[in-house]
């Protein structure tokens, strides 16, 4: 008896400690222990709970059942805490495996956003790992990588995929250039390869050069190159993942090789570009017909993973909603805002007159395209989430969340939107013996939060969800409390802060208020008035 109330002190005793530190990043830590959590795995297993879960430095060492839901725990089954050890109460709490964004920049400088600004973000939504698809340039990349893996920054977990031919003296024009790039692409450190087309001898070169390394590699399916090289192409060459969805439609055609261009179309205007790819799966085979089920089985057999990246083209198909977010007022740079408005020249500000005509067609291609990657993942293919964020009025981290609400439209169970954030994704990286679900010998990688994001996805945005509460008042509810990576544990809500009151001084010294596009040369006519004044 006496030992199960000095336990009881002790633990009191950490709590309380835990919670008074007021820093963002904390750990690793010799133990960690976290207390009394739901745990809802990346596996598709139903949630279980409560369960304690012991970390020891930055693996996972022990994972108990210490009770059932609405039963008072015993505390003589619960493991014990060093001298030196860390808890978290986490009771009424939910855990997941850590998020793994498969498509994020780092930031850009066109959008004025640093990767401290972007990294935050991330870890504010629970992302704990994220494929870099193209950036800055490799040695920029692999730097903060190596900051990151050393704790020396607060940043995710970084895997570099360096962008086909990027840092390189020669143009590649010939297939012993491309296997060279490869090898030198390999030595400076990066993870993969970002391809978005070239020669089919060349790319069959880069890929065959790049498997033999171990490398991983993906896709952007550009329209210069997709017309002789399709999604079919890239996998049977050995191509490990596409993103986006360019080059699957194309590889669905049944009646032509050429998507329908109209006669003015000019792939520089970034408006033809995204209205005539809104019609690209109405063009496509009909779902379920023999081409579209060969297409897909053929997938299937190549273990190819899709990463659909949803969110990044939403705006295509309501430009009104994703415009006026609501995290944009207090989470969005002046620069990044700037660089979101209608614009010749930014990538993914193709807003020159985008009507009701072309968010039809849009509403009609997502239909087709998710009923395609529904479909995929109920035969058993990897689909995975990204974001893409920093174009096209898509936030880093919030638009991370967008995705996982865009993949529940598409069919997947809530549980199969877990899978797809963090199983499938390590597994498509070849990390799934380290991360991706919460496992016995496994990094510790965690997402804890108070709502449950089966009932509701949106808890996990960093501005949480509305609802009512019992007396009728609207309260807000959820955001993740904390995000863990290797073993550090990161204040989500503290993070949030920083960013929110580094866009507040940004634009106090600029004196900048957020804006929505036109509304200063509408005011200029208002200013006018009509011939009757």
């Amino acid at each position: 008896m006496k030992k199960n109330i000095l336990l009881i002190i002790s633990i009191i005793i950490v709590s309380f400690s835990w919670g008074q530190e007021n820093n963002m990043s904390n750990g690793p830590f010799d133990q960690l222990i976290i207390r009394g959590a739901t745990l809802i795995n990346g596996n598709g297993s139903p949630p279980r709970g409560p369960v304690d879960i012991v970390v020891e430095d930055d693996r996972i060492v022990s994972i108990r059942s210490v009770g059932y839901p609405g039963v008072e725990i015993d505390e003589r089954r619960r493991p014990k805490l060093n001298p030196n050890g860390k808890e978290i109460d986490a009771t009424g709490m939910y855990i997941l495996p850590g998020f793994i964004d498969m498509h994020g920049h780092i930031g850009g400088g066109a959008q004025g956003a640093d990767p401290d600004y972007v990294f935050k973000l991330w870890l504010a939504h629970g992302v704990t790992t994220v494929r870099e698809p193209g950036g800055r340039g490799v040695e920029f990349s692999i730097d903060l990588k190596n900051k990151s893996l050393k704790n020396e920054i607060i940043a995710p977990r970084l895997l570099i995929y360096s962008s086909f031919g990027s840092g390189f003296n020669d143009e590649i024009s010939t297939p012993e250039q491309a296997r060279e790039w490869v090898r030198y692409n390999s030595k400076k450190g990066a993870d993969g390869i970002k391809f978005f087309g070239a020669e089919p001898e060349i790319m069959k070169a880069a890929l065959d050069e790049n498997n033999k390394l171990g490398l991983g590699s993906a896709m952007h399916h550009a329209q210069l190159s997709v017309a002789r090289w399709n999604v079919l192409n890239s996998a049977r060459a050995g191509l490990t993942s596409m993103e986006h969805w360019y080059g699957l439609p194309e590889a669905l055609f049944d009646n032509k090789t050429v998507q329908n261009y109209p006669y003015y179309y000019n792939y520089s205007n970034e408006q033809h570009r995204f209205e005539e790819a809104g019609k690209l799966w109405a063009q496509a085979a009909e779902p379920y017909s023999e081409h579209w089920n060969n297409v897909m089985n053929e997938l299937l057999d190549l273990d190819f993973t899709l990463d659909p990246t949803f969110n990044i083209y939403e705006a295509s198909r309501d430009l009104q909603r994703a415009r006026r977010a609501e995290w944009h007022e207090e989470y969005t740079l002046p620069s990044l805002w700037e660089f979101y408005q209608p614009s010749r020249i930014s990538h993914g500000s193709y807003w020159h007159f985008w009507g009701t005509e072309q968010e039809v067609a849009w509403k009609k291609n997502f239909q087709l395209w998710m009923e395609f990657i529904n479909e995929y993942k109920n035969r058993g293919g990897r689909v995975t989430a990204g974001s893409d964020s920093g174009f096209i009025f898509q936030l880093y981290g919030f638009a991370y969340i967008r995705e996982l609400e865009l993949l529940r439209e598409a069919g997947f169970h809530p549980l199969e939107v877990i899978r797809a954030a963090t199983l499938n994704g390590a597994e498509a990286l070849g990390m799934d013996d380290e991360i991706g679900s919460i496992e016995i010998g496994k990094k510790a990688d965690f997402v804890l939060i108070e709502e449950n994001p089966l009932e509701n996805l949106k808890v996990l945005y960093g501005t949480g969800a509305i609802k009512l509460d019992k007396d009728n008042n609207v309260i807000r509810v959820g955001g993740v409390k904390y995000t863990i990576r290797d073993g550090v544990v990161y204040n989500s809500r503290l993070l949030l802060e920083d960013i929110k009151k580094r866009v507040r001084d940004k634009k106090d010294e600029l004196n900048y208020e957020i804006y929505q596009p036109g509304e200063n040369t509408w005011v200029k006519d208002l200013d006018k008035g009509t011939p009757d004044n």
